[in-house]
């Protein structure tokens, strides 16, 4: 995002999941709070993770997602699909939030995408 305001909070919620893990309650209103800026930016799809994201919180008191690997692995039928990795819930949300950070990478933008499906298939 370009908004400094965002950018702020981007990094508050990074440094907060790094001194308490996931407390869902400040977390939660801080991920809302990314959202409004991602809405006021008219970024559908970070609105939608982001919302998403903070519901999942909400549902399950963790970040049940595995982290996404942006390395490509070819299945049988030749299609490339994403492999998530082992990561712990922090690590994985962590890495969730810092792509909203950089919206003009294509690699988070895929991965963002990814994430969406993670997320509406939980």
């Amino acid at each position: 995002m370009e908004n400094q305001k965002a950018i702020i909070l981007i990094d508050k919620i990074l440094s907060n999941l790094d001194e308490t893990g996931i407390n869902t309650e400040q977390l939660i209103d801080d991920i809302k709070a990314l959202r409004a800026f991602a809405l006021e930016a008219q970024i559908p799809l970070v609105v939608k993770v982001l919302r998403l994201t903070y519901e999942h919180i909400e549902a399950n008191n963790s970040f049940l997602i595995p982290m996404i690997n942006d390395e490509p692995i070819e299945e049988d039928q030749g299609d490339m699909e994403i492999e998530s990795t082992e990561a712990s819930p922090v690590e994985s949300l962590k890495y969730l939030i810092a792509l909203t950070r950089n919206l003009k990478n294509k690699g988070n933008i895929s991965d963002l995408k990814e994430y969406k499906a993670l997320l509406l298939d939980y």
